[in-house]
């Protein structure tokens, strides 16, 4: 993936986005110090550039009823190609794991799982492995709180 040089307003503007998405573009541009139509078109060449990919809500999972969050470590039995792809196509059917990351050291993948309940859960690593997956083991860690929840430090991350 190209990387792109950003200036000290872009990092600015994303940083202000990753926060707070539904800003007005005028209460954005105010934040930034631009006018409006300069902040929209920076706005633009970033989305263009496929720095900013996309805008979503957060949404409290409390507020919808009872919920889990489960973190699991992934190793799988044989690591030839065919048994990655296979994996992640798996993976890939079930809504309830909302992110999947392959790892390099001890496991082969993270995957982070929202569902109802703890019975929900298993029920649904059951179906993973009776699917044939390729899993060797697994390990559960069930979230009892969040600590920190942030974006990341794009002023850090910049090549600028």
């Amino acid at each position: 993936m190209k990387t792109h040089r950003l200036d000290k307003t872009d990092l600015s503007l994303l940083s202000i986005l990753a926060r707070d998405g539904r800003l007005s573009k005028s209460e954005l541009a105010r934040r930034v110090g631009l006018g409006a139509t300069s902040c929209w078109e920076r706005m633009q060449r970033l989305e263009q550039a496929g720095v900013i990919v996309g805008y979503r809500a957060e949404v409290s999972l409390r507020a919808l009823g009872p919920a889990v969050t489960v973190f699991v470590t992934i190793e799988l039995g044989e690591h030839r190609a065919e048994n990655f792809d296979r994996f992640e196509r798996e993976i890939a059917r079930h809504d309830e794991i909302t992110g999947c990351w392959a790892l390099g050291g001890g496991f082969d993948y993270l995957m982070q799982v929202v569902t109802r309940d703890i019975e929900s859960y298993q029920a649904l690593m059951d179906t993973v492995l009776e699917q044939r997956a390729g899993v060797a083991r697994y390990f559960s860690y069930i979230v009892t709180k969040s600590v920190k929840d942030a974006p990341p430090p794009f002023d850090l991350l910049s090549q600028s």
